[in-house]
């Protein structure tokens, strides 16, 4: 039999009852078991993430079928290559213990462990977001979470904002759509959402949206089929993920990109950099890549899962980034939230750690497990040619930004052309869910915040706000 030790491998000889002073008396402080215990205990959730609290992972790889050399001397991209990688699906305005079935955006974030470092690509499972500036992120997510004074969710928040935030129209409707409940994270696409950039080999750069395309068919939930299902699971998604990759029914996604060259951007008609916005598959086509399958569940939920750390800062040679004002807001706030919740060396946990070699100077911190493996110097620059150094050919080329220096308004206010267009794909069944799941989010709402809502759905569409109003009767 094995004998029972602490973390440290000290042998527990009692692991019942509390050191005390005599049968009736008070504890001893001298009981350092009992102390690590109860301290361990109290330390055994680290701070949930304020936003993808609730998430799925799984394990699987990357299979690049064609070639897109052209547009990037990314390795992970070149035709025939296989990258490992970790996804975490996430549902955003819920809190860890959120079921999986609510109507909400679902996080698509994907690590893959290339061997140039790792690259995360942090998205949703919708092509747009709310909002396109990062200054205004604080008060949405606000919205979205509970009232600080009565700690419910505020729907009124949330349509108020919206309401005086139009550009949000276009996420608001595909949200409350059919596709605003999707069935299970097998069952729905995965798009990088922002803008981002190749570069290939000739120093040449085009902008890039990323698209992940479900093999398994889309397949969602309706509002009743949702509280049915949640009211006999809460975990649904996450069973679901689980049971399918374990009876080796693995998940597959088609991988296609969106090209645009530098000098085509401005064709689309509006700024390309608009997370509110997309592009048009008919201007800007989507060109196939390969395969993203998902092949092994992970073995510890805590260590896998909650402390799996995702940042859009994380690139490699051959992807970068573009002048999206969410994206470039985002490349500071994931890893700030990071070193907060996990901790200064979040990088050096295993699912975390890239699986290419690692040169770095950074020193020190709580938890680091890390090991100095230059012979002589610590810092840099250096004198010894067995310390690494910078290597200036991995230098991007120019970006040409011109302007003043000022908080600029966004360059349009078209915030209806996008959501008519999504409205005007919609089915007559379609669409009555729209209006739906739109009055049943308004239960409660300032007469005052509809009747706004309302104004905007009249400049999308008559019928679009005919519907609503209907629907509210």
């Amino acid at each position: 039999m094995k004998k029972l030790t602490n973390d440290f491998g000290n042998i527990i000889a009692d692991n019942q009852n509390s050191l005390s002073a005599g049968a009736k008396g008070p504890l001893l402080l001298q009981d350092y078991i009992l102390l690590e215990k109860l301290a361990h205990q109290n330390r055994e959730r680290i701070p949930e993430r304020t936003v993808h609290a609730k998430g799925s992972a799984a394990y699987g790889e990357l299979v690049i079928t064609e070639d897109i050399s052209r547009y990037t001397k990314a390795k992970v991209l070149q035709k025939g290559e296989k990258t490992p990688l970790i996804i975490r699906f996430s549902t955003v305005a819920g809190e860890a213990g959120a079921a999986d079935a609510e109507r909400d955006v679902r996080g698509f974030a994907i690590k893959f462990y290339t061997k140039e470092g790792n690259w995360d690509l942090v998205g949703n499972n919708t092509p747009t977001f709310f909002i396109r500036d990062p200054y205004k992120f604080p008060d949405f997510i606000h919205t979205q979470k509970r009232d600080p004074r009565t700690h419910l969710r505020s729907a009124n928040a949330a349509w108020d904002f919206w309401s005086l935030s139009p550009e949000s129209l276009h996420q608001v409707t595909i949200l409350m759509s059919d596709r605003g409940i999707p069935a299970s994270y097998r069952h729905m696409h995965g798009f990088g959402s922002h803008t981002y950039s190749l570069i290939n080999d000739k120093g040449e750069r085009f902008w890039v949206k990323f698209h992940f395309k479900t093999k398994q068919g889309i397949k969602n939930l309706t509002n009743a089929e949702a509280e049915a299902l949640i009211a006999k699971d809460r975990e649904s998604h996450q069973r679901d993920l689980v049971e399918s990759i374990g009876k080796g029914d693995f998940p597959k996604w088609s991988f296609k990109i969106q090209i645009l060259s530098e000098k085509d951007a401005e064709k689309l008609g509006f700024n390309p950099f608009d997370l509110t916005k997309v592009w048009s598959h008919k201007d800007v086509p989507l060109i196939d890549v390969g395969e993203m399958v998902l092949n092994r569940n992970v073995d510890n939920y805590f260590n896998e899962v909650e402390q799996a750390a995702f940042s859009p800062s994380n690139i490699v040679p051959g992807i970068s980034f573009s002048p999206d004002k969410m994206l470039q807001g985002r490349i500071f706030s994931y890893p700030d939230a990071q070193r907060y919740r996990i901790g200064t060396n979040y990088h050096l946990l295993p699912v975390n750690a890239a699986k290419s070699e690692v040169n770095t100077y950074n020193v020190a911190g709580a938890m680091n497990s890390d090991t100095y493996k230059n012979k002589a110097a610590y810092y840099e620059p250096n004198s010894y040619d067995y310390s690494p150094k910078e290597n200036k050919s991995y230098l991007e080329p120019d970006l040409e930004l011109n302007g003043n220096v000022q908080r600029y308004a966004p360059l349009d206010e078209d915030f209806y052309t996008q959501p008519r267009a999504l409205f005007d794909l919609m089915n007559a069944d379609q669409k009555n869910q729209l209006f739906n799941n739109i009055a049943a989010s308004m239960e409660g709402v300032d007469k005052t915040i509809i009747q706004r809502a309302l104004g905007h759905f009249e400049k999308i569409s008559p019928e679009y706000a005919a519907g609503v109003k209907k629907a509210l009767a």
